[in-house]
Parts: C-alpha cells; structure tokens; sequence
C-alpha cells in the first residue's frame, strides 16, 4: 500500500496549487482513480498460466477453436490437435468457448490452470458454413445459386485413387460413372444432363486450387484398354489431400465463367495448414485388395458342348469341321474352366503411404504433404499403377490482416503399366473346355496350334508416364479500407510419354514369326498453360445494407505439343524399346496448337436486411477457337434470394428455423470445339507427288461458327426444422443449350463429307432435386446423422430443323432424349419356325433400315440419388453409403455372339425354342452355317430385346473407425476399414449395371486397412 499513499500525497498537492472549484473535482475523481489502479493492480497481480485441450463431443479434437477471456480481447485459439495455452488470464476470468458449427460455452476459470473442454456441435450454425464459388465465397445461407459441396471427412481414407468415385450418389444432380476397374481411367460425368450433342462437348470445367486444368485428356494408345483412351486430370491429386470439392450447377453459380460453365464447374480446394503453436507430423498408411464385383453365370462343359451338338444337328451337320476343337476331339470335353474366375478373378492389391507436415503461427501457416501409391490389377499379372504425389500450401495474413498469400504446389508423377487390350470379354465366351493357359514348363500353351490364348495379349502391352505441376498464387491486399486489389496467377504443366509394344512372341512359335514383325509406337505429348486474374473487390456495409463487389479479367495461354513415332521391324526384342533400331520408321502425328482465352468478368452483390439478397454476374469471353467474326460473347446471369425466416412473422416460429426461397437465370457457353476448327488445314498425305511430300485438304473454312450457348433457369426452396435437426431443398431447373456445334453433312461432290458449323437444334434438361439432412439423435455420447438426396432428371432435344434429311435422323428424334437408340422391333420367336420375328414396318417383306428399325428406346436415367448414415459413439465412427439409380440400358444380347457357335453363352441361353419348348427365350442354335439365322441375330441384337431395366441399388461404401486414446508424444491414433462397391441389387442382364461399356473391366469390389498417426 506504500505506492497508493505516495499516491494519494502527490494527488492532494497538486490539488492544493488549484483553485476550489478544481479541488473538488478532483477530489471526487479520487476515489475512482483509486478503484481503477486497484483493480488493473489484482489483475496483474493475480494470474494464472492457462493450458487445456478441446475436443467434439466424440473425442477427436477441434483445431481453431477460439478462445477469450470475456469482456476484453485477451485471447487465443487451438492448434491442429486443440490444444491451447493462455498466460497472464485473471484467476477469476470467464472464458468464451467458440466455434463455427458448435455451441459456444462459457466457463469460469475460479483459478483453474487447465480446463479440458468439450463442445457439443450445433447444427443450427452450420448453414454459417462457408462454401468456395470460384472468384469469391459465400455463406451457405446467403448463397443464391446452386452448388454442391463434399467435405474432407467424406471423401479422406476412402480406397479409390480418383476423388470422383468417393463422390458418387453423394451429390444432387450430378451423376458420375467410373470408366473402367482398371485404375487410372477416366470417369463420365453429367451435371445436370447432356447438353452437347458432342461428346467432347459436354466435359465440365475443372479448377484445382484457382487453376483451370484441361478436361480433354486422351490417348490414341490406350483406348484398347482405357474407354475412348481418357483419363480424368483428377487422377493427379490424392483424394486425402482434398479439403472440399464444390460442383457449380446454375447459372448464378456458372454465368461468372461465362463460356467454360455450361456444362458445370468443379472446383478442387486441396488442405491448408492450421494455424497453432505446434507442428504436427501425420502418417497414413492403407493396404486394400480388390476384386471383379460381380460374374455372369455362364454353361457349363456339358451344358456348352450339347449346345454346339445342337447347333450342328440344327445345320444337318453330322461330321464336325476340322477348327471345332471342342467338339470334334481335339480337345478334352470333360475338362472345365471358370475363365472369368481364371482371367479376371485374381485379387487386386493396393497400397498408400501419406506423410505430412503442417503448423504455423496465427499469420503464417504452412503444409507439406507427399504420398506413394501402387494399385495392381485382376489380371494376374505384374501390371500396376504407381503415383507420387507432393502438395505444399503457404498461407500467410500480415498482423492487420490487409495482406494475404496462399501458395499451392501440387506434382503429381503417375506411371502405369497395362496389357495393350482388355480380355474382360473374352472371358465370357471362352470354351469351359479350352485348353489350360500354360505347359508344365511355363510356356505359352497352344495346343498345337488349335488354341488361341487368351494371355498372349499379356505380351502386348502399354505404359504411360505423366509428369504434372499445378502451380497457384493467390495474393489480396487492402488497398482502402473496404477496397482489395487481388492478383490470382497459376501453371499448369504435364507431360506425357507413352509406349505401346508388340512383339512377335505374341505370337504362336510354331508359325515361326521373328520380331520382323514386333512393332512399337512412342507417343509425346506436352501441355503448358498459364493464368493470370488481376481483380478489385468492394465490401461495405451501411447500415442494413451490404454490397459486394467483384471485377476482374483473365487471360490463359495454353500450348499443348504432341509427337507419335512408329517403328515396325526389329532385329531383336531387346531393342523394342528403342525406335532408332527399327527397319521402317514413320511420323504417324507432329502437331503443336495453342489456346489463347481472355475475359472480363464481375459480380455485385447486394443484401438487405441479410434477408433479401440479389447477385448479378457478367462476363465478356473472347476465345482462339473461333474465326475473327463470332471470337467474342458475353454471358451473364441473376441470381436472388429470400430468406423469409428472418422475417418478424417467423420470429415465433419454434419448429421453422431457416427459410430461403432462391431463383437464378442466366446463359452460359461452349467452347470445347478444339484448336483451328475455323480454318482451312491440310494434312500430309501418305502418297507422294513427284518424288515430293503431298498435301491434301482436310477441313473447310468457316469464320462463323460460334459458341454454344446454354440458358439456365432455377427455382429452390431451402429449410431448417426443428432446431435445424432437419435440412430439406427442393429444386426445379430447366437449361437449353442452342447453337449446336457439330458437324454438317455436306454432299460428296463437295469433297468434304461435313464442314463445322452451329446447328439451330435445341437440347433442353429440365427437373427436380431433393436433398434431405437430418440429425435423429444428438447426445453427448451418440450422434446419428443420416442425409438422402433424389435427382430426377429429363432429357429431350426440342428442336432440329431439317432433322429428316440429315445424317443424323437415326440418331436423334425431336421430342426425345438425345441418348435414345432406334431399333427393330422383336415380335417373338415364330412359333413354327422357331426363328426371331421383327415389325416390318414398311411391309415390304423385308427388314431393313432406316426403314424398319423405328422403334425409339428411351435409353437413360429416369432418377438417382444417395442415402447416407453416419453414426459416432464416443471414439467410433461408422458410416454406409447406398447409391441408387432407376434407367433402361443395352443388356448382355447386344454383345451377344451366335449361340451355337464356338463361343460360351450365359445359362440364360438354354432356354431355347424347340419343339418341345415352343416359350423359349432364344432361337434354335446355329453354328454359323445358317445364314438365315445369321441375319436375324444381327436383327436380334438391334432390337428392343436389348434395352431393358438396368436399375440397381448398391452399398457403394461402408467406413468403420476407432481412436485409440493418446500416449505420450503420440497425440492421436485411428484405426480404419473401408468398403466400396460391397454389394449390388439388381435384376440387370450383364455384368455390371453401371458398367455397360463393351469389353471392359467394371469397377472392382474393395476392402481397404489403414492407420493413422499424428505426432
């Protein structure tokens, strides 16, 4: 008290040198000035070092949680692991819990030095959830377009290479097929439907961390193995480095990337580090093994060997020609093999090893991750797929938060080695009792020349290597209070090398074939493409209102070089490989194009009252691939919302929490037509004229085509019940997409059978979407949450002027889908003759097209959708995921070969038409000699018999973990195993519902084990 005394003297001697008046007051400030120095005095005096931990209500901790010490700004938050420390904290200090999607707590510290605590999640905040819309965020509440987002916690540890399969069924309005079991392909995907009548046309845009990367990845190499030789860009990235992928679906949400967001965006926001005083080092570690999900039950030796006797019997043929092996001696009939189970039915292995690094300080923060990956397939054989991938992240903000850097890098190095062709086929029409694959010594059996074996295509083969760096920099700095200036800039980089061999060992040596014959091809293929974004963002808010304002512009430059040599003749097969020691050596491709793109774009925002709320957005494109009259468009759309929840006569309202009524209208674009397609090209021809390279003509000119164009119209309604408990939308949409950009046939005296142009046909998708979020119980311990979404979608083309006359009147009819086929109309088996019957439609006696093949199959998707559950009880977490899809597709009789000839046949064909079976499914066998026959499988296998229900319901993923508790250094531990593709409900005839594309392997069944560790 010595110091308050001194004080109090030096206090009242100044008092006494003022006048009375001033005295006075001063004496009356006294006693407050007393307090005030007393006070600051016990709070200094009297604190504490403070230390605990946060967690959820489960166990695993919260990393970012806020915490500060009530009534002052005195605070800290929790690192990656939720831990915390706060020195010099009143002893007496009431500490505020907070974080988004959780309910704040308030606890008084009463001289504690550690207080653990857990925070119970709050659903009703979670509409505060901010989701990334390209050039800007948006709080899921406020967002007035429509876009679907999937976070970490769904998509980390599942067993794929490629995060489109951890997203499948999880998603309104998008639908997703795998393009093959074999890993490293590519993936088709529909937003919203089929809007081009190109295929290439209807690829979505991809944007990985704020770099556009192409979608037009394909090989002239690997579409013996791979669906049309596509891979996905997404193969780049491991899906445990993803923090969220977004789907842009409406206008509203596309319009801003004016003619790239047609056909939607997707847009891959990859991990950041978390900020906290502690580096954290993780390792994950998984080992998977796969398996063909599904097999066709086919006939048996005996089953198959009375077929092809009938077959013969059928033909009058008594004495079996010399090539039928399996029935005339030359090979065993009592000999049986499963050939799917032999060729197909071997278990794949997959492995993935994570590690990484993140921490940083509350301005800087920074993340080092890598990976190695390897996938072997069914095959039996060393064929694998092996990836390395590097992501680094650098976010950085300065102490008065006007500057901000977020870096990324991500390299991805893939290499993956794979029999030239697919044999899945083959599988199902193998012999039962073909020879065995191998003699005792190892060798290649060929049963004297009788057996072509179906592993010799083992020795035809292809790899690929492709090398990718996806380089970003995102800087933003406040130039005025409320004013920003941004700069968005990226690389992307990727090369490729590709090798397809085949030597002459593929051949039987008995024809004594020399690697003369062997032959390679070498393919090169160089991308680089750069982006640059310089923007200004406006925010301010006065009063009730908000703005927000976006303007920018983008320039991308992109040069894409490709080279495929072929050599053909070698002197030996250990010197394939090299091009330089083949006999003949040919150029087969040498091109190099390049992409320029250029735009100016905007966005204002405007809220009221944060209850009404409008978006306008803009852009102005200008593109290379098209001729100097049509290079420049502008697209543009409005978005508007209402959340009427917020309005004074829901106020009351104890089962309402949120109510948002949305609408959006726009047009958006097309551009993916390729390189030069405007211009008149000439192509090398393979003759020569003179003794000198030729020319010939390859492409008309035409300076006016222009872009397609597609208008987007949407509806939503968005809720909250019961304490938000309860989530449920509801969407409407229609888009049509005109000015068609394909080819049009141009008579043959012309010399050019089409010349590119803008056709004025119309594709419209129209329909609905729900989605469902609930959370049935919520305790401290348990926590149930269990969402559903249903999209219903509806394809038709609506107008194509002189469609009657064109090329393309056998594959497009107005007022239908644009996937429809037009087949023959199978009547029936002929009850006296016992052969296929088909609607002469023209009654001309005979079934011909276009003629006869009239009817149209409405061949698509009639609804699909998902059902999840996520259960949590203290340090478990289970989770299942159903997919569900209602179509008509082409079954097994489309691919179907003669039954009766020397090719095994699915059980489904014993049901037969004889005498004695007059109901039988199928025609009296033949063994090809039966012309008659011959021609009406091919009727048979045009027809409606081979569109039918491919409806399924399938347990696409099941994830169960366990957190083991913390020792010592060791901050968190779990145990996981993962399922995908389990199990399938359907009545498809086929090998897989989803799967229909001919001759390829479908997605495999897994089972996946893994740890991980944070340290």
């Amino acid at each position: 008290m010595k110091k308050y005394i001194l004080y109090h003297t030096q206090f009242y001697r100044l008092a006494s040198k003022t006048s009375s008046g001033a005295r006075k007051q001063l004496q009356l400030l006294f006693p407050v000035c007393l307090l005030v120095i007393l006070s600051i005095n016990q709070a200094y005096a009297q604190t504490i070092a403070l230390s605990g931990r946060v967690t959820n209500m489960t166990g695993p901790p919260l990393p970012g949680v806020t915490i500060v010490v009530k009534g002052t700004s005195m605070g800290t938050s929790t690192n990656s692991e939720g831990y915390y420390s706060l020195k010099n904290t009143p002893e007496d200090a009431v500490l505020i819990f907070s974080f988004i999607g959780f309910k704040s707590r308030e606890i008084p510290l009463n001289g504690r030095t550690q207080i653990n605590v857990q925070l119970q999640e709050d659903i009703k905040t979670l509409s505060e959830v901010t989701v990334n819309a390209g050039y800007y965020t948006v709080k899921e509440r406020e967002r007035t377009g429509s876009i679907s987002m999937v976070a970490a916690s769904e998509i980390e540890n599942q067993p794929v290479n490629n995060v489109l399969s951890a997203v499948q069924g999880r998603m309104a309005g998008v639908n997703i097929t795998q393009g093959s079991g074999l890993p490293g392909g590519g993936y088709n995907i529909q937003i919203r439907g089929i809007n081009s009548l190109r295929r290439a046309g209807n690829y979505p845009m991809y944007i990985i961390d704020g770099v556009p990367v192409s979608a037009e990845s394909s090989s002239s190499l690997s579409g013996a193995i791979l669906p049309r030789g596509e891979t996905s860009p997404l193969n780049t990235i491991n899906p445990n480095d993803i923090e969220s992928i977004e789907i842009l679906k409406d206008a509203d949400a596309t319009a801003i990337y004016g003619s790239r967001g047609a056909n939607g965006v997707i847009l891959i926001t990859t991990k950041k580090g978390k900020a906290g005083g502690k580096t954290v080092f993780s390792i994950n570690s998984s080992y998977g093994i796969s398996r063909i999900a599904n097999k066709m039950e086919l006939m048996n030796t005996e089953q198959y060997l009375e077929m092809r006797r009938q077959a013969y019997a059928n033909d009058g043929i008594s004495n079996y020609p010399a090539n039928a092996y399996n029935v005339n001696g030359a090979w065993n009939e009592s000999r049986y093999t499963d050939w799917q189970e032999e060729l197909i039915g071997n278990t794949a292995t997959s492995s993935n090893i994570q590690l990484s690094v993140n921490g940083g300080s509350q301005t800087t923060r920074f993340l080092v991750s890598g990976s190695h990956s390897e996938q072997s397939t069914v095959y039996g054989k060393g064929f694998k797929y092996k990836t390395n991938n590097l992501n680094w992240n650098l976010n950085h903000r300065s102490k008065d938060n006007k500057f901000i850097l977020n870096a990324t890098t991500l390299f991805s190095d893939q290499s993956n080695n794979l029999v030239q062709s697919d044999i899945t086929s083959k599988t199902l029409i193998l012999s039962p009792n073909a020879p065995a694959l191998y003699q005792d010594n190892g060798s290649l059996n060929w049963e004297n020349k009788t057996f072509n074996n179906p592993v010799a295509a083992y020795e035809v083969t292809y790899s690929s290597k492709v090398k990718t760096i996806n380089l970003n920099m995102n800087i933003s700095y406040e130039l005025l209070p409320a004013v920003y200036i941004k700069l968005n800039g990226g690389i992307n980089q990727q090369g490729s090398e590709e090798l397809l061999l085949s030597p002459n060992t593929r051949y039987n040596p008995a024809f004594g074939i020399t690697p003369a014959r062997s032959s390679a091809y070498k393919s090169q293929n160089r991308l680089f493409s750069y982006l640059l974004e310089p923007q200004l963002n406006y925010k301010q808010k006065y009063g009730d209102h908000e703005f927000d304002l976006l303007a920018g512009s983008t320039y991308q430059q992109r040069d894409k070089t490709s080279l495929q040599i072929f050599g053909y003749g070698f002197e030996s097969n250990a010197l394939i490989t090299n091009l330089e020691a083949a006999n003949t050596v040919s150029v087969q491709n040498d091109t190099k194009t390049q992409y320029r793109y250029m735009a100016v774009f905007g966005r204002v925002n405007y809220q009221y009252k944060k209850r009404y709320i409008v978006n306008l957005t803009g852009r102005r494109d200008g593109s290379s691939r098209f001729g100097t009259n049509n290079r420049f468009a502008s697209f543009g759309a409005v978005g508007a919302a209402w959340l009427f929840s917020e309005e004074n006569f829901f106020k009351n309202c104890t089962w309402l929490n949120f109510g948002k009524l949305r609408a959006s209208y726009g047009t958006t674009g097309n551009d993916l037509i390729g390189d030069y397609q405007y211009l008149d090209t000439y192509t090398l021809s393979s003759t020569s004229y003179g003794g000198s390279s030729s020319l010939y003509p390859s492409r008309l000119y035409n300076p006016y085509f222009s872009w397609e164009k597609t208008t987007k119209l949407e509806a939503a309604l968005e809720t909250g019940f019961f304490n938000d408990r309860v989530h449920f939308s509801a969407i409407w949409y229609r888009n049509r997409s005109g000015n068609q950009l394909v080819g049009i046939p141009l008579p043959a005296i012309t010399g050019f059978s089409s010349i590119q142009a803008n056709l004025p046909a119309t594709v419209e998708n129209k329909g609905t979407e729900f989605e469902l979020n609930t959370t049935p119980i919520q305790t401290k311990d348990f926590r149930w949450g269990s969402d559903f979404n249903i999209s219903f979608p509806n394809n038709k083309l609506v107008e194509f002027p002189g469609l009657e006359g064109s090329t393309y009147a056998n594959s497009y009819e107005v007022g239908y889908p644009v996937s429809i086929k037009k087949v023959y109309n199978y009547e029936g088996i002929d009850p006296e003759t016992g052969l296929y019957t088909f609607t002469d439609y023209n009654d001309d006696g005979n079934i011909s097209s276009p003629d006869d093949n009239q009817v149209i199959e409405d061949v698509g998707i009639k609804y699909f959708g998902g059902w999840t559950n996520q259960f949590a009880y203290k340090q478990w977490d289970f989770s299942f995921l159903f997919q569900f899809v209602k179509q008509r597709q082409s079954n097994y009789n489309a691919l179907m070969l003669n039954p009766g000839t020397m090719n095994n046949q699915p059980v489904e064909v014993l049901d037969v038409w004889s005498d004695s079976n007059p109901d039988g499914r199928y025609m009296a066998y033949t063994s090809g000699a039966d012309a008659q026959k011959n021609k009406l499988l091919r009727y048979f296998k045009n027809s409606t018999s081979t569109i039918s229900d491919a409806s399924f319901v399938r347990l696409k993923n099941v994830q169960l973990s366990y957190r083991l508790p913390v020792y010592k250094k060791v901050q968190d531990i779990r145990l996981y195993v993962q399922g995908q593709n389990l199990l399938t409900f359907t009545d498809y005839f086929g090998l897989d519902p989803e799967f229909f594309s001919t001759g390829f392997l479908p997605p495999l069944r897994t089972w996946s084990f893994g740890i991980q560790l944070n340290f």
